[in-house]
């Protein structure tokens, strides 16, 4: 099977040019910058996604397109609804255009109840115009990544953790390998939903102390008041769209259990022991 992901350089893309791979499909990477994505894919091609004319016949013979494409943190002056909706659909199009069999997309976890928030807005925007079109779908929602949870651990670092509420909030980040696994499972088996997570379901207040733990450190946790956290929502609308794009997606998301079905073998706490290893070995900062 020809198998075509975009969004290909980002935490999950590798992953799924790797998982895809491994299963004997050739794999297509659209990329921005082919220097950045050596030895990646079968075939690397450059264009620009928010640019439809770049995209013409790009997936001529392609059977399945795997859209990771986003912005978490935004850049380039584009916003959410440039890049998660817009861009997604020009690639959406092209594939009708082709004749794809499939469009697999991964979406958030709980975007229902997260409505309102930009970066979710966009990418639920483009699951409607998805689930509306005529192209077989897969859409997957994961409840956040391993690498979601570098910001706590460099806290822990830094001596301290600071948590909103009472840190009961449910999570179940999941690696982005083990995603990657899941996505070709769903693509595969002609899914058209799945929400996935990680095998251990764990509170913030858990995941903080696993963080120390891997550490080798005693565990100092504060607590904020949650009232703090929809204070802060509140004065997102009048901060820069840069800064305020990503801080209202996660302080939402705090808010929420963020629990699917689990999934995976590999553990939050191995992660940070891997991240608490590279600490040890470059003092002036983890890598996430």
């Amino acid at each position: 099977m020809n198998v075509l992901v975009a969004g290909a350089t980002g935490y999950l893309g590798r992953f799924l040019c790797a998982e895809y791979a491994r299963r004997g499909h050739h794999v297509t990477a659209l990329v921005r910058d082919a220097r950045r994505a050596e030895g990646l894919a079968d075939v690397l091609i450059e264009a620009e996604a928010t640019r439809p004319d770049s995209l013409e016949g790009i997936m001529d013979g392609v059977d399945l397109v795997v859209s990771s494409l986003g912005i978490t943190r935004q850049a380039d002056g584009l916003g959410y609804r440039e890049v998660d909706f817009q861009a997604d659909l020009n690639l959406l199009r092209e594939a009708e255009t082709a004749g794809v069999r499939r469009f697999a997309y991964i979406h958030v976890l709980k975007a229902d109840a997260m409505r309102g928030v930009p970066l979710v807005d966009a990418k639920a925007a483009f699951v409607d115009a998805l689930l509306a079109s005529d192209m077989p779908a897969t859409v997957i929602a994961p409840t956040g990544y391993f690498s979601d949870m570098g910001e706590i651990f460099e806290m822990a670092r830094r001596g301290r953790v600071w948590l909103f509420g009472d840190g009961t909030q449910r999570f179940n980040p999941i690696h982005g390998a083990d995603l990657a696994v899941a996505v070709a499972d769903a693509t595969d088996a002609g899914r058209g939903w799945a929400e996935i997570g990680g095998p251990d379901v764990m509170t913030q207040d858990e995941i903080a102390r696993a963080a120390f733990a891997a550490l080798g450190t005693e565990p100092r946790i504060a607590r904020l008041p949650d009232a703090l956290r929809r204070a802060a929502l509140s004065v997102m609308p009048i901060m820069p769209r840069r800064i305020s794009g990503p801080a209202r997606f996660f302080l939402t998301a705090l808010g929420h259990d963020m629990v699917a079905p689990r999934f995976g073998t590999r553990r939050l706490s191995d992660h940070f022991a891997t991240l608490a290893a590279e600490a040890a070995h470059h003092p002036s900062g983890a890598k996430k």
